[in-house]
């Protein structure tokens, strides 16, 4: 039988013990109360990790969220963009890989929302791919921004509430470059052509012939060559452009395509035969290096990497991302940029009207439309497709490879303000383009 003080001391233990387990259960609550203090935003971000796009496009797009996410989470990003995280919130993003088709990606999306609970998606850089997710995030009410991607049908064919493109579209490449050769004098009697078959490159091709159209009436038009996308050998190709000879050869390819096809035809002398033209090849000068020809007439998408602008953002920008990756950021990591910061911006002017709490797609919508921002690339403005869809200044120069500086380098650089390049609101491209650009400020 025990004893009083046994018994005493068994339920001085008891009581112990229970409030062992008290404490524990309120450092748990504790605990859920500040997780919920702690609250994250978190973001798909969607490019090329593979694939033919991956190399110079999709994987440096990437390292430029990375990048940007850690200098927000860190509150280091010079004002406006110097709140930490999303207005207080921490981000998280989860990366997914782009390659694969469109019927994948649009399983991915509805991933995104419905499994990983993103509060907003950014991605896409396939024009087919855009236009494949537009339709199911409008259909689910979910936020989704597209960062690159350069079909004009998003918009002029299609009408959203919650999808964005912070980026111009694929006119304004062609116009400029069309207006680039018209400013310099480039005699043009007849133009070649070679652009991927999807709407990529079917809409620059017809973009860039409808330019030639207005500003090169009397020029003909010779081979208009179509290669699938990721075709990657262009021996045929280039013997047809090499055997009947223009003046100008026009090219949107981009990627590893772009970057076959210039190693494929350099050596043969395409580039001294034709002055070739290319809508969107920065971004493949650093891996060419010295096997990009000389006098190439090439523009960015938009005022980025060597054709960027001076400015005290665009210095940051530079450098954090050259600190990270050892090497510039082209236009691949600036369209990530301006779509991460037109985001946050719209974030937290939507928290700020929501007395602190995270936006819902809907109040992240209503904050971004229409919204304008400074950029490593310049103001970018929402000023397309309702309020959708962005617009910015452009710029275009030559190629040369520096030898002192083991690079290539741009020379006579060309900038065209965006209202010079891109058609007026509740106009579609073609039409703008074949009414001589009616409207256009330059």
């Amino acid at each position: 039988m025990e004893s009083k003080q046994q018994i005493g001391s068994a339920r001085v233990g008891a009581w112990r013990r229970g409030m062992a387990r008290s404490a524990i259960a309120l450092g748990v609550g504790a605990l859920a109360l500040g997780a919920q203090a702690q609250e994250t935003f978190k973001v798909g971000v969607v490019s090329f990790l593979s694939g033919q796009a991956a190399e110079s496009f999709g994987i440096p797009a990437v390292n430029g969220a990375k990048a940007l996410v850690e200098a927000f989470n860190k509150g280091e990003a010079p004002a406006p963009y110097n709140k930490t995280g999303f207005g207080g919130m921490k981000i998280e993003a989860i990366y997914v890989d782009e390659n694969g088709g469109a019927t994948k990606q649009v399983q991915e999306l509805r991933n995104l929302y419905d499994r990983e609970k993103v509060d907003a998606v950014v991605g896409y850089v396939g024009s087919g791919d855009c236009l494949a997710v537009a339709p199911v995030a409008e259909e689910m009410k979910k936020f989704l921004i597209l960062y690159d991607c350069g079909t004009p049908r998003i918009f002029e064919d299609g009408k959203y509430s919650y999808v964005f493109r912070t980026a111009s579209h694929a006119t304004m490449d062609n116009v400029a470059l069309a207006r680039y050769m018209k400013a310099r004098n480039v005699k043009v009697a007849s133009y070649n052509m070679i652009n991927q078959d999807y709407a990529w490159g079917q809409d620059s091709r017809k973009d860039f012939m409808l330019s030639m159209a207005q500003l090169y009436p009397d020029a003909k038009a010779g081979e208009d060559l179509l290669p699938k996308f990721g075709a990657g050998q262009y021996g045929t190709e280039i013997s047809a452009l090499m055997s009947k000879r223009a003046d100008v050869t026009h090219s949107s390819l981009w990627g590893g395509d772009l970057q076959a096809f210039i190693l494929q035809s350099g050596p043969r002398g395409l580039f001294k035969r034709s002055q070739v033209v290319l809508s969107a090849a920065d971004h493949v000068l650093t891996n060419l290096g010295d096997k990009m020809p000389d006098g190439a007439i090439l523009g960015a998408r938009g005022a980025y990497g060597l054709l960027s602008p001076k400015s005290a953002l665009n210095d940051w920008w530079w450098s954090v991302y050259q600190k990270a990756q050892n090497t510039y950021p082209a236009q691949a990591p600036y369209r990530m940029a301006q779509a991460l910061m037109g985001l946050k911006l719209a974030a937290e002017k939507a928290m700020a009207a929501n007395g602190g709490k995270k936006p819902t797609s809907e109040q992240l919508a209503a904050a971004l439309k229409g919204m304008e921002w400074d950029s490593p690339g310049g103001r970018i403005r929402m000023t397309l497709g309702d309020g959708h869809q962005a617009t910015q200044e452009t710029a275009i120069g030559k190629t040369r490879f520096d030898a002192a500086k083991k690079m290539v380098v741009l020379d006579d650089i060309q900038r065209f303000p965006a209202e010079c390049v891109n058609p007026p609101p509740n106009v579609k491209s073609e039409d703008w383009i074949k009414s001589n650009f009616a409207g256009a400020k330059c």
